[in-house]
């Protein structure tokens, strides 16, 4: 089966053809971070507008790299979660090509498709695992038991680990996307050169709380001033070390509270190179559960996961139809 992915959740207008929910035919990703970058994070709005503009030459692109629309078995699409504006370019692209095409649709929870992104790597993982799906927008943990089998087990009081980033890098007066930039100048960076807050939610110890640490930024650079050079890189990777440990400690907290053996990273901050470091090095030395990236292309937003997730969904029977909508507040659980 070969299934089209279209996803405009956010700020990338992506298309992709995925041929039995593992290999990938055609990947199309068009980003606007040149458009958002002056604002220092996405302006809704402007989003939506660049979706409209980029839908139709993507999806094409997509679809004619993959063999034409006769080769195309079915559509998927992100319905949520995300901004509502941006969704609803993508969901009416789809069920426009699902109705001239006669195939059959599925919405999509990003969600899910980012959980299921490392099964496009050459060892899928198997279930069960516990999945840290980490971006600008989530900070969640997932029980993963199968295929639509998705129980929340934490998540962010308030900001999510890459709005720490993003936000952080404003601060320091770095380029969007602010974690990119971070993660650039911390690999030359010492990580024990300041010391962060490790934040501590009361009564829920598997959530997030990443607000006091951005706080915590502000108040060292009112402190000290905004440091350049080794200095700059210095703090860049201390703060990073932060957000890693955090994210880390809480995920195999989970991993071993409920008995899961594999730790899947997924979303934008999976990318995070030390983060990616890190998990594979806690696990060896405390020995965790055994760790899975996903390649770093699929690690962001992307329309190939959503075609993976989309032909796990059609192989279960769901169906969606032309009342499909974009759902901007749509959880998984």
């Amino acid at each position: 089966m070969r299934v089209l992915g279209i996803e405009t959740s956010c700020d990338e207008t992506a298309a992709a053809v995925v041929e039995d929910g593992r290999r990938v035919l055609s990947d199309v990703v068009a980003t606007q971070f040149e458009i958002h970058r002056r604002f220092g994070g996405v302006v809704p709005e402007l989003a939506s507008r660049n979706h409209v503009v980029q839908v139709v030459p993507v999806v094409d692109q997509a679809v004619q790299a993959a063999g034409g629309p006769g080769a195309i078995d079915a559509v998927a699409v992100t319905s949520g979660p995300g901004l509502v504006g941006a969704l609803l370019v993508g969901v009416q692209m789809a069920k426009a090509l699902a109705l001239a095409w006669d195939k059959p649709l599925i919405g999509v929870n990003h969600l899910e498709g980012h959980l299921l992104a490392a099964f496009l790597g050459e060892t899928p993982p198997a279930f069960p695992f516990l999945g840290l799906v980490v971006s600008g927008g989530h900070t969640s943990l997932y029980a993963a038991r199968g295929f639509g089998d998705y129980q929340l087990l934490g998540s962010t009081r308030d900001d999510a680990a890459g709005e720490a980033f993003d936000k952080g890098a404003k601060l320091l007066g770095l380029p969007y996307p602010g974690g990119v930039a971070i993660d650039r100048l911390a690999r030359g960076g010492d990580r024990m050169a300041v010391k962060f807050p490790r934040p501590v939610v009361k009564g829920a110890d598997l959530d997030f709380s990443f607000s006091g640490l951005k706080t915590a930024l502000l108040h060292w650079v009112r402190q000290h001033g905004l440091p350049s050079g080794a200095g700059l890189s210095d703090l860049c990777a201390s703060y990073q070390e932060a957000i890693v440990g955090a994210l880390l400690q809480k995920a195999f907290r989970a991993a071993h509270r409920f008995e899961l053996p594999r730790l899947v990273l997924a979303g934008g901050v999976a990318a995070n190179s030390r983060l990616r470091e890190a998990a594979v090095e806690q696990a060896a030395g405390q020995h965790g559960p055994q760790v899975i990236l996903p390649a770093v292309r699929f690690c962001g937003d992307n329309a190939a996961m959503i075609a993976v997730a989309g032909t796990e969904a059609l192989a279960r029977g769901l169906r969606s139809g032309p009342t499909l909508n974009a759902d901007p507040g749509w959880r998984l659980h």
